[in-house]
């Protein structure tokens, strides 16, 4: 979750499985077993148009229900069949893409036996794929593919050996003469330095651009940005979150110890910073505190740049090369459900204020989605050409 401009706004825009569309069709029975099932099961099961249908074996269970979906008070709710197990069928069509979700069995929380685990709301979750139209962008294929790899980096700051996982890009390996630019990729709030590689495939997005030589090769690092812990139920820990405590790990140690581990072009002019959500938030904060540090920032359904907050860093508008703003097109239609009180948050005003005063501002619109992981891979997917153009 999010947002520097409203915390208000944040709950309007909490990721959730978004309907594709208010008045559902006849479901057409052409379920198939998700994507991301585990090997061999069965259940859940998506069909062509986007309905997802769960069992789940529990024959002594009073109750059990899915979270995915809007039915039941934020679920769908199973029924019990003869043979003890229940089965559900979503009220209505989800939008493409990566959903978390997770089981309610008599008042419990658990994950689904039928799927794989996906770090996010600060616990390991079930996840499901809704079959995307345009899906190639981060499909496996046939073409060279680069290499994400763990790395453990000191952290004097907090006292403990760091994780990060590092993307080096199709030939990194064989061409040792070669350096790199690098992106300093964030994940949202309640994910983990796992999120861009499993639920956003990014290194995959990586690979195929890189094989239509849509983009320059570049290295991508991806670590836990939640140094102060934000519990779930508890939405004013958002307005304590302290930038600092990151800002040391990011600037003072992570990114000198992969300047001295890693090939890199070791500059601003080769250097990135980008986020979801909350780790939108964290890239604005820091990366108009290091203008320095970063020549390139995106924010992906993670705020805005205004002019005023250009003003306000010294140098931004001198030293930053580009600024990238993207959401959900759903994201955009729930502006209106805003409080009254909350503070201005118009995106597209802003980008069209930038671009006019000549700053090299970028706006990017994910058609049919929300907050959501389908709006943030299309992000990367926009974002990583317009990068280390020199």
């Amino acid at each position: 979750m999010f947002l520097p401009v409203s915390l208000a706004l944040l709950s309007a825009l909490t990721p959730t499985a978004s309907f594709a569309q208010s008045e559902a069709p006849a479901i057409v029975e052409d379920f198939r077993p998700s994507s991301l099932n585990q090997p061999g099961q069965e259940y859940p099961q998506v069909n062509s148009q986007g309905y997802v249908r769960f069992r789940v074996n529990a024959p002594g269970a009073q109750s059990v229900k899915a979270s995915l979906g809007l039915g039941g008070q934020g679920g769908t709710v199973l029924s019990k069949a003869v043979d003890g197990s229940w089965i559900g069928t979503s009220s209505g069509p989800l939008d493409e893409g990566f959903h978390y979700y997770h089981l309610e069995v008599d008042g419990g929380v658990f994950n689904d036996p039928g799927t794989l685990n996906f770090y996010g709301s600060t616990r390991w979750e079930s996840g499901i794929e809704i079959p995307a139209h345009d899906a190639d962008f981060y499909a496996l294929k046939d073409v060279p593919h680069g290499n994400v790899q763990q790395v453990l980096f000191p952290s004097p700051s907090t006292g403990i050996q760091r994780r990060a996982f590092v993307y080096t890009p199709p030939g990194y390996a064989a061409n040792q003469a070669a350096r790199y630019p690098v992106l300093y990729l964030q994940h949202g709030w309640g994910e983990d330095e796992t999120a861009w590689s499993n639920q956003g495939h990014a290194n995959l997005i990586m690979d195929n651009l890189i094989a239509d030589k849509a983009t320059r090769p570049f290295i991508i690092v991806m670590t836990y940005g939640m140094t102060n812990v934000i519990r779930p139920g508890d939405p004013g820990g958002l307005a304590r979150f302290d930038i600092k405590p990151f800002q040391t790990v990011l600037v003072d140690e992570l990114i000198p110890y992969i300047d001295r581990h890693f090939r890199t072009l070791p500059d601003r002019d080769h250097r990135a910073m980008a986020g979801l959500s909350m780790g939108g938030m964290e890239t604005k904060m820091i990366a108009t505190a290091n203008v320095d540090t970063f020549g390139y920032v995106g924010l992906f359904s993670g705020g805005t740049f205004s002019p005023d907050d250009v003003a306000k860093a010294p140098s931004f508008r001198e030293k930053v090369k580009l600024a990238f703003v993207s959401y959900g097109s759903r994201e955009l239609e729930r502006r209106a459900v805003a409080p009254p009180g909350a503070p201005p948050f118009d995106p597209v005003a802003n980008h069209k204020a930038l671009k006019a005063s000549g700053f090299n501002s970028v706006f990017y619109v994910s058609p049919n989605t929300a907050h959501e992981f389908l709006s943030w891979r299309r992000s990367l997917h926009e974002f990583a050409p317009l990068l280390f153009r020199d």
